[in-house]
Order: C-alpha cells, then structure tokens, then sequence
C-alpha cells in the first residue's frame, strides 16, 4: 500500500488549545469532585465506586470535547480530504467543484455537484489571518488540480 501525498495539510489553529483546556477543566473538576463526595455527611452514603464513576464521566466527556481538535483539511494528487469531528471523506477531484467560505458562517466547504456540500471545520473564521491564508492556498491547489481534468 503506497502512501498518499499531500500538498497542504490545514488544521485549526485557535479550537484545539480551547478543547484541550476544557477537556482538562471538565476532567479535573470531575475528579475534584469525585474526591469530595466522602467529605462530609449529606445523608447519602456515597461509595468508591461512586467516585470513580464520576472520574470516568469527567473523562468521558474531556474525550468528546477533545473531537474538536480533530479537524483537517488535506489537499492533493487525490482529491481533498476532509476530517471533521466524526468521519474522514476523501473527495476525487471529479467531484470537488470549489471551496467556499459564506458570509457569516464559521467555517469554510468543500462544493460538490447538485448544491452538496461538505463542511470543512479546519478552517474556521475565529482563526481569521489564518482562515484566509488557509483558503487562499486551497483555491490555488484546486485550481491548478481541476485545470488538469480539462
């Protein structure tokens, strides 16, 4: 199996650091927590297990914030391949009509033929300077990759 070669390789830039500390924050105070729930009678007799449990709650929902710091944008020989929270789509490029950032959204997408799109969280408009340094080099690969279909 060859491995496949990209040109550019986009990731968020401020939403990981915020997903990392408030996956950090939630484990932590669920930790906190969980130590505190044998301090003190309030009339309910709590368990160890009860205070492990409420550890790996605070684990499980760090783990579904840090998703947010999953997001990727690839572009190359192939197509594009998007990585959003859930799910990863490698789009050829008979398929990829342009990239697109509308007017108030908060990330950019991938057209795709019969008004589809797929949305493109790697780029997201929090990270501005970066968002339009980021759009500008993925237009000029898509254009000089669709040029080569014609």
């Amino acid at each position: 199996m060859t491995a496949q070669t990209w040109d550019i390789d986009v990731r968020p830039y401020r939403t990981p650091y915020f997903a990392y500390g408030a996956a950090l924050v939630i484990f932590l105070a669920h930790v906190a927590v969980g130590v505190l729930l044998k301090v003190g009678s309030t009339g309910v007799l709590f368990q160890t297990s009860d205070q492990v449990a409420i550890a790996l709650l605070g684990a499980i929902i760090g783990g579904v914030v840090l998703l947010f710091a999953r997001p990727r944008l690839k572009v190359g020989p192939a197509g594009v391949a998007v990585r959003n929270l859930i799910g990863f789509k490698v789009i050829p490029w008979s398929d990829v009509l342009g990239v697109s950032f509308p007017v108030g959204a908060r990330w950019a997408r991938v057209e795709l033929p019969d008004d589809e799109y797929i949305p493109v969280m790697a780029i997201q408009a929090i990270d501005k300077g970066r968002a339009v340094a980021a759009m500008d080099e993925v237009r000029d690969l898509i254009d000089r990759y669709r040029s080569n279909l014609a």
